[in-house]
Parts: C-alpha cells; sequence; structure tokens
C-alpha cells in the first residue's frame, strides 16, 4: 500500500458553512503548498484509478508535538519562552496573526492514524486527520504562558503574518474513526507541556550540529 500525506491547506478558503471540513468540501488552496498538495492529491488519486495502485490518501490538519522545528507555531512560542526563561532573551513575545483557529493534534497521535489508515483504510480514499476541536493561536499562545512564571509582553511582528492566512480551519475526522477506530489520545494541554519541555531542554543543553529546522 501506498500513503499519500497531504494536508489540510488543500482545503484553503473555507466557507463557514463547510466547518467543520469534511472530504466532500471544496479544495480551494490558499498558497502555493496547498496547491502543491492537491496536485499530490490528485496524483495519487490517478495512479490508483488508472494503475490500481493501493493508493490511500489523507489530509491531516496541524500537528504539535516536541521535536517540532521553530518555523512552526507551537514551538516559536515554546522557544522564545525558554530562552526568556534562562535570560537568553527579553521577556518579549513576537507573535503574528492569534486570531486564526486552528484544529492541533499531537504527532504522536497523527503518526499513529497514518499507521491505521494505511493498514485498514479504503484504497482509493481520502481521510480527514484531526481533533475536531478549534483553538485560537491566543488560546495556545496562553496555554504555554501558564506553564511559564517569567511575565511577558506581546509584540506582533509584520514578519510572522501570513500574506493570505485562513480564519478557521476545524476537521471532520468522523470518516476516519469509522474506517479505523482512530482518536486522539493525548491532551491539548499535555501536548503544550511536552513542546515547552523539549525547548527547555534544547536551550539549556545544546548539540554540535543543532538547528532550529529539524
Amino acid at each position: 500500500r501506498v500513503l499519500v500525506v497531504g494536508s489540510n491547506e488543500e482545503y484553503g478558503l473555507i466557507r463557514p458553512e463547510h466547518l467543520p471540513v469534511d472530504e466532500e468540501t471544496p479544495l480551494w488552496p490558499a498558497s502555493p503548498y496547498g496547491v502543491s498538495k492537491v496536485a499530490q492529491d490528485l496524483m495519487g488519486w490517478q495512479y490508483f484509478r488508472s494503475y490500481d495502485i493501493p493508493v490511500v490518501r489523507v489530509r491531516p490538519f496541524n500537528h504539535i508535538g516536541p521535536r517540532q522545528g521553530d518555523r512552526f507555531v507551537a514551538p516559536a512560542f515554546a522557544r522564545q519562552i525558554a530562552e526568556a526563561e534562562i535570560g537568553m532573551r527579553e521577556a518579549t513575545l513576537r507573535v503574528g496573526n492569534l486570531t486564526a483557529v486552528r484544529d492541533f493534534t499531537d504527532v504522536r497521535d497523527m503518526v499513529r492514524a497514518y499507521w491505521l489508515t494505511l493498514t485498514c483504510g479504503q484504497p482509493g480514499e481520502v481521510y480527514n486527520i484531526g481533533s475536531g476541536q478549534g483553538r485560537s493561536i491566543d488560546d495556545l499562545l496562553g496555554g504555554l504562558l501558564a506553564l511559564s512564571s517569567v511575565e511577558f509582553t506581546i509584540e506582533q511582528d509584520p514578519a510572522r503574518m501570513r500574506p493570505s492566512d485562513v480564519p478557521e480551519s476545524v476537521c471532520d475526522a468522523s470518516r476516519l474513526r469509522a474506517a479505523t477506530g482512530w482518536q486522539p489520545e493525548i491532551s491539548f494541554e499535555q501536548s503544550l507541556h511536552d513542546i515547552l519541555a523539549d525547548w527547555r531542554e534544547r536551550v539549556r543543553q545544546p548539540r554540535v550540529g543543532w538547528t532550529t529546522e529539524e
């Protein structure tokens, strides 16, 4: 079997009436990355249809968890917090758009969903993966700040604003649950705790050749 991993960004500009997003929602990508994932999705479908290759496609929503590089929002916040806690930077958090709503799932739950979909999913089918819970970026930031004793000021950084941002993206994963029985097991709060713990360790014990783009 072949697992083709797409992205929730294939759905792009989601209308309110399409929330939560199921697999029948029109694909309207709002970024070059989203367009590339739609092309990949269609290629997977064509290989199944034309050559009978057992391709299963997934559209995961937002991953979070330890070891994620800091070009993503949760580790970007966590790194700044961890560095400020040991005096490596001032206690000012530079942020982008805090009002966007996303569906966050721990990477450990995501990987389990990938495996279950690959082994139990129907070839030719596509499955959304997500928690079904929408949380704003401000909620995520607040959850991380609650784990620190440092008082931070918040500063919006224009460089962190996306040129084409989707206001809200929340997953309907009922097709996946019906096919595999998958449910997320790691809470959002546990994910945030583990992300910050990971970055606290990283900033205290830098390794030779270490970069944030892991």
